[in-house]
């Protein structure tokens, strides 16, 4: 059960609609997900939030795919369920395969047990590694 409201065009702030529009234009859609109705109610966070999302998530030297993919790592690794499902729908709109899911969730599993054996024993970091 969402904590905040999931405000709709009707009941948002000029400012918060300004973004929802903003969002369908930028992803060409209709649809506004419930993460930005949520974040409607607070609408200079939503607006500050947004701009940065687009400037990181758009073109850049990573490929928007790639971005999705850390994007999902992240979220796994932070327990954020809406995050995951969110940004796993938007990697396989930008073609991740059933394959390169199956294999990012198999780094994803590698990389959580071996930084929790390196943390657990403290390994010391070798020097050449350090940069």
């Amino acid at each position: 059960m969402a904590t905040m409201p999931l405000l709709t065009d009707e009941t948002a702030s000029d400012t918060a609609r300004a973004v929802f529009d903003d969002i369908r234009a930028v992803r060409q859609t209709a649809d506004v997900n419930n993460f930005w109705r949520a974040m409607a109610n607070e609408p200079a966070t939503m607006a500050a939030v947004w701009e940065r999302l687009k400037a990181i998530m758009g073109p850049g030297a990573l490929d928007p795919l790639m971005k999705e993919m850390i994007y999902i790592a992240v979220s796994v690794a932070n327990g954020c369920e809406y995050c995951v499902h969110s940004h796993t729908a938007s990697a396989k709109a930008k073609g991740m395969s059933e394959a390169m899911h199956g294999e990012l969730l198999a780094v994803i599993a590698m990389a959580s047990q071996t930084n929790a054996l390196s943390t657990a024993m403290q390994v010391p970091v070798d020097e050449r590694f350090k940069v």
